[in-house]
C-alpha cells in the first residue's frame, strides 16, 4: 500500500514507458581523480581538499591512473569498446557546489562505446541485453548542506570533500520498458561493479546514484515521446517509485489532451512525486570543450588486455555455470550470484557438504534470512561455510533430523560453534534404531484409541497429527521416515 500522502493515479493502458538510466559510480581509488586528496567517507567538512580540487588558480590537474584502470575494468566487464584515445572537456555550468565552475567529464570522445547489461525475466528464465551507449570519466562536484530549513537560520554550507572524486558515468540506450525492469538492470549493474571492485554500491552514501529518462508513447508507436530527466533518485526502490509516478503523469496529461514538457523533474520520496525543478539542458547548454590542462588519455592494447586479464568470473558467467552445475532454478543462481562474497559463500558450502540444493536452501533462507532480519551482511556472519556444510551433511547421513537442524543452527547463528560439538553437547542425535521409534509408536497409538480408530476410519489426515505426537514423544530425535513408515504399518493392524 503506498503512503496515504502518496497521490495514486491511474495509468491508461493506452500508453507504454520507455526509459534510459544514467548511473553514476564512485570509483574505489584512495585518491581523487586530479588529484592527491584523500576519498573518504565521512571526513570532517572540508578536510580532503587541495588547491586543485577547490579549483585555485594556476592549480593543474594530474589524471589518476588507478581511476583509469577501473573504468577500463567496468567497461571491458560490460562488452563495451575502448576507445584508443578519448578527451577531458570541461561541461560549464554555475552551482554553489561547483568551485572551478565548470566539471571536468567526457563528451565527444568518451573512454567507452556500445556494451551492455544482460537482465534476467525470471517469468520465463530468459534474459535479455540493454545497451549502453557510452562510459565516460569524470569528477564529482560538492555537496550542499542545507541547515534550518524552515526556521529564522536558513544558510547552506557546501562541503567540498567529494569534488574531484571519480566517477564513471554509464549510459544505457531505451531499451528499459517497465520499472521493474529499471530495477533489474540496476541490480545487475551494481552486481557488476560490486564484483569488480571498483565501486562499493553504497547508494545511501552516494557511490552510487541515478538518474532516469523517462518518455511514454502510444502502444505500437516507434516515435519516442517528449523525453523527461528525473533527479534526486537515491535507492533501488525510488528509482522504481518515482518512473511508476512519471510513467503515469505523463500518461495522464496525454490522455487529456495535454503535451508532455521536456524538463528535469526531482523525485520526493516522502510523498512519492516527482516535481519540476528546471528546464532539460542540452549539450550546447555546457559549452564543452577540451580541458587545455589535460592531454588525450591514450590506451593501447597491450593496457586492455592487462586489465582484462584482472576481471573475474562475472555474476551472468557464475550464474549460467550455478544453474549447469550445482542443479539451481535460474532465479536461486540469480539470488545467490548478486553479490561475489554471496557466490563465494554458497559454492564453499555446496563443495563441502556435496548437496549443492540443500546449500541453496540454507544460503538463501536461513542464513541471509536471518543476517537481514539482524541488518548484518554475509562478511558478518560466524557460520562460515564450513560449518555449514557439516550440518548439511549431519542431517544427510542422518545424525540429526532436519528440524533439529535448525534448533543446532539457532545456536551456530548466535556463537559460531561447529554443529556437531553442539549435537553431542546437547544430546540432540537423531534416533534411527527402529525397535525404539516402534516402542513409542506404539505407546501414542495405546494412548490415543480414538484418533485411531478415525485413522482406520478413512481420516487419513490424522496420520499427520500421529507424527506430530512421536516426534514431540521422543524430543524431535526420531527418524521422520521411520516414523511414517512404522504409523502406517501399525495403525492398519
Amino acid at each position: 500500500m503506498p503512503p496515504a500522502t502518496e497521490p495514486v493515479i491511474l495509468m491508461t493502458s493506452d500508453y507504454e514507458p520507455v526509459i534510459g538510466l544514467e548511473a553514476h559510480a564512485q570509483l574505489r581509488t584512495a585518491t581523487k581523480i586530479f588529484c592527491g586528496c584523500s576519498t573518504q567517507f565521512g571526513a570532517p567538512p572540508n578536510a580532503n581538499v587541495c588547491p586543485v580540487c577547490l579549483g585555485y588558480p594556476g592549480a593543474l590537474p594530474v589524471l589518476n591512473r588507478a581511476a583509469v584502470e577501473m573504468a577500463l575494468k567496468a567497461a571491458l566487464a560490460t562488452g563495451c569498446e575502448i576507445s584508443p584515445r578519448s578527451i577531458f572537456e570541461r561541461k560549464n555550468y554555475f552551482y554553489p557546489d561547483l568551485p572551478k565552475g565548470y566539471q571536468i567529464s567526457q563528451y565527444e570522445t568518451p573512454l567507452a562505446l556500445r556494451g551492455a547489461v544482460t537482465i534476467e525475466n525470471e517469468a520465463d528464465g530468459g534474459t535479455r541485453a540493454i545497451r549502453l551507449t557510452r562510459i565516460h570519466m569524470e569528477e564529482d562536484a560538492g555537496k550542499l548542506v542545507h541547515d534550518g530549513m524552515g526556521g529564522s537560520d536558513t544558510r547552506s554550507q557546501v562541503d567540498f570533500n567529494r569534488s574531484g572524486v571519480p566517477l564513471i558515468e554509464i549510459v544505457s540506450e531505451p531499451d528499459i520498458f517497465s520499472p521493474a525492469e529499471a530495477h533489474a538492470y540496476l541490480t545487475r549493474l551494481r552486481s557488476i561493479l560490486l564484483y569488480l571492485e571498483v565501486c562499493d554500491g553504497n547508494m545511501e552514501e552516494g557511490s552510487l546514484r541515478c538518474d532516469a529518462n523517462v518518455s511514454v508513447r502510444q502502444k505500437g508507436a516507434t516515435r519516442l515521446g517528449t523525453r523527461v530527466e528525473i533527479k534526486n533518485l537515491n535507492s533501488f526502490r525510488n528509482v522504481a517509485r518515482a518512473l511508476e509516478h512519471e510513467i503515469a503523469r505523463q500518461s495522464k496529461v496525454l490522455a487529456g489532451g495535454g503535451t508532455v514538457t521536456q524538463e528535469t523533474r526531482l523525485f520526493d520520496a516522502d510523498e512519492g512525486v516527482t516535481a519540476p525543478m528546471r528546464g532539460k539542458e542540452e549539450a550546447m547548454d555546457y559549452r564543452y570543450f577540451p580541458d587545455p590542462d589535460i592531454p588525450p588519455l591514450l590506451v593501447d592494447e597491450a593496457w586492455i588486455e592487462r586489465v582484462r586479464a584482472q576481471i573475474p568470473e562475472l555474476p551472468a558467467e557464475r550464474r549460467a555455470r550455478f544453474i549447469a552445475d550445482y542443479g539451481l532454478t535460474p532465479k536461486e543462481a540469480s539470488f545467490l550470484t548478486l553479490e561475489k562474497p554471496l557466490a563465494d559463500y554458497f559454492e564453499t558450502t555446496a563443495k563441502g557438504s556435496g548437496n549443492p540444493r540443500a546449500a541453496s536452501a540454507w544460503v538463501a533462507n536461513e542464513l541471509i534470512g536471518r543476517l537481514n532480519a539482524a541488518g548484518l551482511s554475509i562478511a558478518d556472519a560466524k557460520v562460515s561455510p564450513q560449518t555449514l556444510a557439516s550440518l548439511i551433511r549431519l542431517i544427510d547421513d542422518q545424525t540429526i533430523s532436519g528440524k533439529i537442524a535448525k534448533t543446532v543452527f539457532d545456536e551456530m547463528f548466535a556463537t559460531g560453534a561447529p554443529p556437531d560439538t553442539i549435537v553431542k553437547r546437547s544430546g540432540l542425535t537423531q534416533i534411527t534404531d527402529e525397535a525404539s521409534i516402534a516402542a513409542i509408536v506404539d505407546a501414542v497409538i495405546a494412548g490415543n484409541p480414538g484418533q485411531a480408530e478415525q485413522y482406520r476410519g478413512g481420516k487419513t489426515a490424522a496420520l499427520g497429527w500421529f507424527v506430530g505426537q512421536v516426534m514431540k514423544a521422543s524430543g524431535g530425535k526420531a527418524n521422520p521416515a521411520l516414523v511414517n513408515k512404522l504409523l502406517k504399518e501399525k495403525l492398519v493392524s
